[in-house]
Parts: C-alpha cells; sequence; structure tokens
C-alpha cells in the first residue's frame, strides 16, 4: 500500500462526535507529500477533565475553530481516492461515522485500515501496541504524542513500514 491518508481525531469528551483537533498526512507513491492540521470546535462543545489531561486541549483553544462540515470541506479533496489509515481504526473511523451523523451529512463509506492490528498480527513480540511503542519499533520518533498531526505521521510512518512492498506484508481491514 504506497497511497493512503493516515488521520487522527482528538476528541472534547467521551462522545464520539466531539472532535476537537484532527490530523491527516498524505501518502502518495510510498511518500508523505502533505499533511493538514486543523482545531475544530466540537459537538456537544464540553470537554472533560480526562480527555484534556490526554491532549491539553480545552473550550478556549476551540471556542473560535471552525465546526466539522467547514474543515472536512478542506481535507475531502486531499483524501479523495485514497483508503485511510488509524493506529485504532475502531476509534478513528467511530469519530468520522459519529461526526457524520450529528451534522447530518452523507458518509462516503470511506475504506479504513488499522496500524494497531497490522502491528499485533505483524509484531507480536513488542512489549504492547501502543502507538508510540509500534512507531519506535519502526524507526520513527514521537515527540508530540496525542497532537492530532503528530499521531497521524507516526500512523503514515508505521503503514509504510508495516505495509512496505519490500515487507511482503498485505494489509486488511481489521
Amino acid at each position: 500500500m504506497r497511497d493512503f491518508a493516515a488521520i487522527d481525531f482528538e476528541t472534547a469528551n467521551y462522545d464520539r462526535s466531539s472532535v476537537c483537533s484532527v490530523g491527516v498526512v498524505i501518502v502518495r507513491d510510498g511518500e508523505i507529500v502533505d499533511k493538514f492540521y486543523s482545531l475544530i470546535q466540537p459537538e456537544p462543545n464540553y470537554y472533560n477533565y480526562w480527555c484534556t489531561q490526554v491532549h491539553g486541549l480545552c473550550r478556549a483553544d476551540t471556542d473560535d475553530a471552525p465546526v466539522f462540515p467547514d474543515v472536512w470541506a478542506q481535507i475531502e479533496p486531499l483524501i479523495e481516492g485514497l483508503p485511510l489509515v488509524a493506529h485504532n481504526r475502531p476509534f478513528d473511523e467511530g469519530c468520522l461515522r459519529a461526526v457524520f451523523r450529528t451534522y447530518q451529512m452523507d458518509y462516503p463509506e470511506y475504506e479504513f485500515f488499522d496500524t494497531l492490528a497490522a502491528s499485533r498480527r505483524l509484531q507480536p513480540d513488542l512489549e504492547n501496541h501502543q502507538l508510540q511503542t509500534v512507531a519506535a519499533a519502526c524507526g520513527f520518533r514521537m515527540e508530540n504524542h496525542h497532537h492530532a498531526l503528530a499521531d497521524a505521521e507516526a500512523c503514515a510512518w508505521i503503514a509504510l513500514h508495516l505495509f512496505s512492498d519490500n515487507n511482503n506484508n498485505s494489509i486488511d481491514n481489521n
């Protein structure tokens, strides 16, 4: 897999539709060619303590941020025709589906792949399969974990490492 878009969301609270930031990394022909990051005004628009502890964002950070449909209008042309890749696909795909529902947008049934599931299958000896652990095992040094763009970059690196042509590994949607 040499063409894809790695995506990562952070949420303001435990509601999957409460995306408050997104990072996207575009890979074409096995090379990172574009990156996108935006804060998003979450829906519902409140932050819980635990989510803020994870990513450091709070309501003051996103009060003037665009709403999801405006952000997605910028992302959609970047990812057109590309499969999406996430580390822990059920979370990020769940966020995307939930926020599309919240804004009554037609969901285009994006093809999603999961570097977490793939790393569990292809790197069974790792102490854990958290993003930073897998990224390090693939030679990528994370410096800003839980920043959506940094996490998307790590995911892209992992996908390139695990699914490069010379690794002879196949990717699946699990």
